[in-house]
């Protein structure tokens, strides 16, 4: 009879533990789920600490407006607004990431036009140094391109068209760069052809003048006056004001030129 009554309040202190231990679990559960905060207020306190300068607790607090409100109207332009913190922060690779998960998960969004944009400034801002490589500049002028070509008629547009002029001028600046190179050490040919892309590719670009007088360069110290002069014309026509054109002027005008000659052959020789 004893042993039966153990046995019973054994049974009785087991199951009462196992049920407090279900509660625990469900209470622990259920407060993991329920927001601290509206999505109102979680929103505002995001957009105060980005108005704040509180960049990476901003990005933090508009992605936790998407995780715990992802069917809200707020969900999509957290996204954006996480975006734009990371940009804010010189984090560009982290913004590019986000902008291009919400043009593939919200094409139809309100949106979207500032996210293309925002992600051609991301591309945009790290363009580098002429004498670095310019794969940021090749991104940029992509991105830009296709804000204008899919906005035309938006502020963003407008903007972007800005930035393709400067990152053409940029592009064509690293062509002239690598064209002096060659040209200063001998190889003639090789900075011919980086000056005459410049001329033809990025004709738009403040680049052109220099480009189009150190054709005629190249042209006299090959031998080829011909060619120099037309070069030399065409350069008087389009930019008759330029100092360029001047000294492209003097470089067919007898000694100056046969200074520049000996000065570029003799670089030749040496090498």
């Amino acid at each position: 009879m004893l042993k039966r009554i153990i046995l019973v309040l054994i049974s009785v202190v087991f199951i009462s533990g196992c049920s407090g231990k279900d509660k625990s679990i469900d209470a622990k559960s259920v407060k993991e789920n329920v927001p601290q905060t509206s999505v109102e207020e979680l929103y505002t306190k995001a957009s105060n600490a980005l108005d704040a300068g509180k960049l990476e607790p901003a990005s933090k607090l508009f992605d936790e407006v998407e995780r715990q409100y992802p069917y809200s109207k707020w969900a999509n332009k957290s996204q954006v607004m996480s975006a734009y913190a990371h940009y804010k922060g010189l984090k560009y690779d982290e913004a590019i990431l986000a902008l291009d998960r919400f043009i593939q998960l919200h094409p139809g969004d309100d949106n979207i036009d500032y996210a293309y944009y925002l992600r051609g400034l991301s591309y945009y801002e790290q363009i580098s140094d002429v004498r670095r490589d310019q794969k940021m500049t090749e991104f940029a002028l992509r991105n830009l391109e296709e804000v204008v070509k899919r906005f035309p008629d938006t502020e963003y547009a407008r903007d972007s068209k800005l930035k393709m002029d400067l990152t053409l001028d940029h592009l064509a600046g690293k062509e002239m760069e690598i064209g002096r190179f060659y040209l200063n050490n001998g190889h003639i040919q090789a900075g011919l052809r980086r000056f005459k892309t410049v001329v033809e590719k990025y004709e738009t670009t403040t680049q052109v003048p220099e480009a189009l007088y150190r054709i005629v360069e190249a042209y006299m110290v090959l031998g080829i006056e011909t060619e120099a002069s037309r070069t030399a014309a065409i350069l008087g026509h389009n930019f008759p004001s330029s100092d360029w054109y001047k000294k492209a002027y003097g470089l067919l005008k007898g000694e100056p030129v046969e200074q520049v000659k000996k000065s570029l052959i003799d670089r030749v020789f040496k090498d």
